[in-house]
């Protein structure tokens, strides 16, 4: 199993960073069901921003199982340096890089993936991160900035030599944001130029997709975004077939009801009534976004309560089960 510094993780399938996504309730809803780390919400690693309400609840991870990973973002040395001691001392047992993020705000910003473009400053930034604390320190990169400038294997050259312990690829340019063919081609020579544990990263969306990627491209492990929304249960289908070369039942409707249930609640408690019940909406219409009731999501956004929402899931999952029954 690969291993991030002293943490060897119990599998090698990885929840990705996602701003607004990946918060402690989602986090440890995938660990319940079979991720093998975890990375919080990217916070910036401005000090002025981490007294705002969104930032303490990003940088929450209260009751969460170990190592706890927290993903940094910006564009300056020192202020990255700083930010990496402030999360440690906050509770951060791996501190991850990020310089994947494909969003205007951020590359605007000459953050995220659009440092790509300066070598120089990416060396800097490593290497002040890594010395600035005593924990391990990994790295998320895209291919490069655009396709005429594809520069991960040397960016890959220079987290070793920084000390960076792992690297996580996502498999298309800042350029191609999530559209295009991801490159699983680059994050192969990736792989095959360095040492370090590699992750590969975009358009993993089932269990036998992500074996297939790690078998082509030699990665040790896998990230999963975006396919993990609504579907938090792809984690344990992903190292059932890495296991067993066999795929896992999908979920009944019980199980998901089940599960959506447990992420409502944790929701409702961790960010309060109001807001809870805000974000709630949108996990809803992931999780039933594979299920007919476009117009049972319209009518859900509309509810205003935990006990409104808690109550129309209940019957949508009983009509969905009459239905599943009546077709039988």
């Amino acid at each position: 199993m690969p291993s991030i510094g002293p943490y060897t993780l119990p599998n090698p399938v990885v929840l990705a960073p996602m701003a607004g996504v990946t918060d402690r309730p989602f986090r440890q809803l995938c660990r319940e069901l079979g991720a093998g780390l975890v990375v919080g919400e990217m916070v910036s690693g401005k000090p002025e921003l981490r007294n705002t309400r969104k930032s303490k609840l990003r940088l929450d991870h209260t009751g969460e199982p170990e190592p706890i990973a927290v993903q940094i973002v910006g564009g300056d040395p020192e202020i990255m340096a700083d930010s990496a001691r402030f999360n440690v001392e906050n509770g951060a047992q791996i501190i991850d890089i990020n310089m994947g993020c494909p969003a205007k705000k951020v590359c605007n910003k000459a953050a995220g993936s659009a440092l790509l473009r300066d070598e120089a400053l990416v060396k800097d930034i490593l290497q002040a991160t890594v010395e600035a604390v005593n924990v391990p320190v990994s790295l998320k990169i895209r291919t490069g900035w655009c396709p005429d400038s594809r520069n991960a294997v040397r960016i890959a050259e220079l987290a070793e030599q920084a000390g960076i312990v792992s690297l996580a690829v996502h498999g298309r340019t800042r350029a191609c944001g999530y559209g295009n063919t991801v490159e699983y081609d680059t994050i192969r020579d990736v792989k095959q130029s360095t040492s370090l544990p590699v992750f590969a990263n975009g358009d993993i969306t089932d269990a036998r997709k992500a074996v297939d990627v790690m078998r082509y491209t030699g990665a040790d492990g896998v990230l999963i975004g975006r396919a993990a929304q609504g579907r938090p249960w792809i984690f344990r289908e992903v190292v059932h077939f890495m296991e067993t070369d066999t795929e896992l039942d999908a979920p009944g409707l019980n199980e998901i009801e089940s599960i959506l249930q447990q992420h409502l609640n944790a929701l409702y408690e961790f960010y309060g009534e109001y807001l809870g019940v805000r974000i709630a909406r949108k996990h809803v219409s992931w999780y039933l976004n594979n299920q007919p009731g476009n117009s049972f999501r319209k009518t859900f956004n509309q509810l205003d309560s935990p006990t409104a929402q808690m109550d129309a899931i209940s019957e949508h999952f009983r009509k969905a089960s009459l239905r599943k029954e009546a077709a039988a």
